[in-house]
């Protein structure tokens, strides 16, 4: 019989799917666990509001508690809206009974502003639960609740930190979403501060962030990692959930739960099409008059892309072989800087756009380009702002920007004229390997009918 790392959840049933329990059996099944569940409140909730909650009765509760532990058994807890002190107090009794890593979200308040724990129930989540955690992850209003101090920056929070530990926890995670700047966390443990830092991501799909933190954290515990790195690699998955969020109803959108999971899916494929396309790139004759001083190289982008290690791309680049092109080795993830940076940043604003290639520059070829009917944009190296120009590997995401700016749309060709040491370029793009190879095929037939080659 195969293990399986087993997470139960005891929280509040969110009808809108972005968080509570849904959110939790979401990122335990994205993060290679079995879930199950144990519902405190049903709640009547979409992204902008919450209609209705009704409580379940703490006899159930904790029936269904007990249902799952004495079958399938449990590896770690994760606890979210516990809503009143009597469902508190039985889950309590239930989860001091388990020797398991038991994570609690000490859910208070819902995005919308609708009350999660009724305020006559917060000594009882400091009393009562706080001693059976093995970890708590109160954002800031909740730990200046827990507390009854202000949280402005990162010295709040360690403070804050620590006083909350003072109540019986082992070790306490405070979340500073909600300061400007990083998005910075700071974890307390054994008596040392560990700080997890991520970009901040502009967005307000944002929904379920809370709670699919800490049932990550749940989760790797549940897989056997440490407390320092259970976080650690929580933080990666919320961070990209965040990053590439549902924009879905008219409020806040839910995070991505899938976002890791469907990356890591990928990958096999984004290479295998590249692959193919450079195979299919290596027959075509004459191309090899469009390789330019640099070489060339061909990239493909993760759908969910966030940096140059998520492009495949070729080590060693594509050299000139005769009249033709050929690869010096097969495609890597991480292989390629400018045109990874084309294309991340071509993502930005087109997401389907996910390849390109770079090419000689010859007006002939980009006047064959649009007598076929492709959109050519370019950008001067002239007018990079200085803050760009002397910040290394800037370029290309500068120009790439400009470049369709100029344009006003996602052009097929954008022109780097070159400068002072730098060759002018052609980049081809396109929304995958075989539509760039497609484009660049047919303006090679109209070279080959003018009699070029």
């Amino acid at each position: 019989m195969v293990w399986y790392p087993r997470v139960l959840t005891v929280a509040g049933s969110d009808s809108g799917g972005g968080a509570g329990i849904q959110a939790d059996l979401k990122t335990f099944s994205a993060l290679g666990v079995f879930g199950m569940s144990a519902i405190t409140a049903i709640t009547a909730q979409n992204t902008y509001e919450v209609r209705d909650i009704v409580k379940i009765p703490p006899e159930s509760v904790r029936a269904q508690i007990r249902a799952v532990v004495e079958d399938i058994g449990v590896d770690a807890v994760k606890t979210g809206m516990l809503f009143s002190t009597d469902i508190i107090e039985v889950v309590t009794e239930e989860l001091s009974k388990l020797e398991v890593p038991v994570v609690v979200d000490p859910v208070m308040v819902a995005k919308s502003g609708a009350r999660l724990l009724r305020e006559d129930a917060i000594d009882a989540m400091k009393d009562r639960m706080f001693p059976v955690a093995y970890v708590v992850t109160p954002n800031l209003p909740e730990a200046e609740v827990l507390t009854g101090a202000k949280i402005r920056d990162e010295s709040d929070m360690k403070r804050a930190a620590k006083a909350i530990a003072e109540l019986g926890v082992k070790a306490v995670l405070i979340k500073g979403g909600h300061l400007e700047g990083k998005a910075v966390d700071i974890l307390y443990h054994e008596g040392e501060f560990y700080r997890f830092e991520a970009d901040r991501v502009e967005t307000k799909n944002v929904h379920g962030t809370g709670c699919s933190f800490a049932s990550a954290i749940a989760a790797h515990l549940a897989k056997g990692y440490g407390l320092i790195e259970s976080v650690d690699r929580a933080k990666k998955f919320i961070t990209l959930a965040v990053r590439f969020g549902l924009g879905l109803g008219r409020g806040a959108g839910p995070v991505n739960h899938m976002a890791q999971l469907y990356r890591e899916a990928e990958r096999h494929r984004v290479v295998e099409e590249l692959h193919e396309a450079i195979r299919r790139l290596e027959t075509m004759p004459y191309a090899g008059t469009m390789v330019p001083e640099c070489q060339v190289n061909f990239g493909y982008a993760l759908s969910l892309a966030v940096d140059r290690g998520d492009v495949a791309a070729v080590p060693g680049r594509i050299v000139k072989l005769g009249t033709r092109m050929k690869a010096v080795s097969h495609p890597e993830f991480g292989a390629s800087e400018h045109v990874a940076d084309v294309i991340l940043e071509a993502m930005s604003a087109s997401p389907e756009t996910r390849s390109a290639m770079n090419l000689k520059y010859d007006e002939e070829f980009l006047d064959r380009a649009r007598r076929l009917g492709m959109k050519v944009s370019h950008f001067d190296r002239r007018e990079e702002p200085e803050e760009v120009r002397k910040e290394e590997g800037r370029t290309m995401r500068w120009g790439t920007r400009m470049a369709i700016r100029r344009l006003g749309r996602m052009p097929d060709i954008i022109v780097d004229r070159g400068g002072w040491g730098k060759e002018p370029m052609i980049f081809l793009l396109g929304r995958s390997p075989k539509e760039v190879l497609d484009k660049f095929e047919r303006i090679l037939e109209l070279f080959k009918s003018s009699g070029r080659t």
